[in-house]
């Protein structure tokens, strides 16, 4: 993950360990798997996640307001295939 610092990255991967359960739960996860210069993280969803048709309200109403709320340095979140 270019542009980020380790301590960065474990605290991005702890804030959304909070959330893995609730994703597991209904046969989903997701991945984080880059962060921006411009501190966008980009993840990938996955399971059940990736064809549900809440995934966008998840992403956004759950993963980045949770990511923003505990790193307020980050921008966005976005998923990308």
């Amino acid at each position: 993950m270019p542009h980020t610092s380790p301590e960065l990255i474990n605290r991005i991967n702890a804030s959304i360990a909070h959330l893995r359960p609730f994703l597991q739960a209904d046969g989903g996860d997701i991945e984080v798997l880059e962060v921006t210069e411009e501190m966008v993280v980009k993840v990938r969803l996955l399971g059940s996640c990736t064809n549900c048709p809440f995934s966008f309200q998840t992403l956004k109403g759950g993963v980045e307001q949770t990511l923003r709320k505990d790193i307020p340095e980050i921008k966005e979140v976005i998923a990308v295939e």
